[in-house]
């Protein structure tokens, strides 16, 4: 009697206990109505500058709410491109694609999409998508100048730079720079007096390793600056030119046209007179009757 008893309720059997474990999980998982958020974010890239879409790809017809989270920071998502908020950058395009435009570097990084719909009017559901946002640029650089990169942000946490040796490490968190031409200020990366051997591709990684950031450095030529700053010279010269012979040039021009004129309307008829006008002798005498 006593081991029927102890069977019926499994008080002392770990294999019970087990199955009894498992089955409290699966209802929590399947009351909760909340899928488990993918492990591969969609990696998306794009230019500085540029816009991105994060698109959700979902046929849900009834959608309540959208929201973007990047860091553990909930990211204000407008109706529409025209809103006025703080965060005008980020709308909602279509059903429940999110676009950010007019990127810079700070916008890299991972982001958590979660769309809340209502399909059968019993519960709300949620969708939740992942992506990774890497921005691309490209800089020029006279050489003897500072270049400054705006890319050591929060989720950084080392910048390499591919040479013929590979990548190689230039900053990383904790460490700082590895040269004495390379300064920190900020979020900024300073390489003094640029040089031929500083060009190059520069990569920001996060914690795990993934690309944030890819800047395309190269040297500004002297040979090409000096032929547009001619080039540039002798447009100013016939501008210039063009300019004076309308303001100066051609005003004085028409001056003398319409003075030329109007001394031979006056002076005309005066040499007319003396034209025909017959000749008097004053020595000549009438004769005598």
């Amino acid at each position: 009697m006593d081991d029927t008893h102890t069977f019926r309720h499994g008080d002392s059997s770990p294999g019970f206990r087990f199955r009894c474990l498992n089955l409290l999980l699966f209802c929590f998982i399947s009351y909760s109505g909340t899928p488990p958020v993918g492990t591969t974010p969609v990696s998306v890239t794009e230019k500085k500058g540029g816009n991105v879409t994060l698109t959700c790809e979902s046929e849900a017809r009834e959608i309540s709410v959208v929201e973007l989270n990047r860091l553990s920071e909930n990211i204000l998502v407008c109706e529409k491109e025209e809103c006025k908020s703080e965060n005008d950058r980020v709308f909602k395009e279509g059903s429940c694609d999110v676009v950010i435009k007019d990127l810079i570097y700070s916008d890299a990084g991972k982001y958590t999409l979660n769309v809340f719909y209502n399909n059968d009017q019993t519960e709300v559901k949620r969708l939740t998508l992942k992506y990774h946002l890497h921005i691309h640029d490209a800089i020029s650089v006279k050489k003897g100048e500072d270049l400054k990169l705006d890319v050591l942000l929060i989720n950084a946490d080392k910048v390499e730079r591919n040479s013929s040796e590979g990548w190689t490490e230039v900053w990383m968190r904790g460490h700082g720079v590895n040269s004495d031409r390379l300064t920190v200020s900020d979020e900024t990366l300073i390489i003094n007096e640029f040089t031929v051997t500083d060009t190059g591709t520069y990569r920001v990684l996060d914690y795990e390793g993934e690309t944030l950031i890819t800047v395309s450095v190269t040297e500004s030529g002297s040979g090409s600056k000096g032929k547009l700053d001619t080039e540039d010279n002798t447009h100013n010269e016939q501008l210039t030119a063009v300019y004076w012979f309308w303001g100066v040039g051609l005003p004085v021009i028409l001056l003398v046209v319409v003075g030329v004129i109007v001394f031979v309307v006056i002076k005309k008829p005066k040499c007319l007179n003396r034209l025909y006008s017959p000749p008097t002798d004053q020595n000549t005498k009438e004769p005598d009757l």
